[in-house]
């Protein structure tokens, strides 16, 4: 068995948050693969969760990234997760490694949903411009000095 990871949960936190997680049911006809430790799970979903790092990318000491998804997932749609961060936040809170008094959040990479409303200018119909001036920018252009020297005069 891999030596467990130093980010792991503690024998401490783990006491404190095994209440919280239900035991997974088994099937009545004793059918299927028995469930993964949830302890070994939930330190899969926190790796991720902390890493910012795909669910495909979960490292082998844990269960497959199928399971630590499809239980968080699970204990999502359930409120088991929000009571697991909640706790564990309360933790670092108590002993001081935690101030939940201020918070940033950094929304320059969050993309806007389709429809919303863009928080910037909206853009400005634009006049189509006439032809002696769509010229004049041709005579503006750096590319036509380059390229009149290689036309014949007639």
């Amino acid at each position: 068995m891999p030596l467990a990871n130093t980010r792991d949960l503690t024998d401490v936190q783990w006491k404190m948050l095994d209440d919280l997680i239900p035991e997974p049911m088994r099937r009545r006809d004793g059918r299927g693969r028995p469930w993964k430790d949830r302890r070994a799970v939930l330190n899969g979903i926190l790796w991720v969760l902390r890493t910012g790092a795909p669910w495909a990318d979960v490292p082998e000491r844990y269960p497959s990234y199928q399971t630590c998804h499809r239980r968080f997932q699970q204990w999502v749609r359930s409120g088991v997760m929000k009571g697991i961060l909640e706790t564990l936040a309360l933790d670092l809170k108590a002993r001081g490694v935690l101030d939940v008094e201020e918070a940033f959040i950094d929304g320059s990479f969050a993309p806007a949903k389709k429809g919303a409303l863009k928080s910037g200018r909206q853009n400005v119909v634009r006049e189509r411009r006439s032809w002696p001036s769509q010229t004049a920018m041709v005579f503006q252009s750096p590319y036509l000095l380059k390229a009149l020297p290689l036309t014949k005069l007639s």
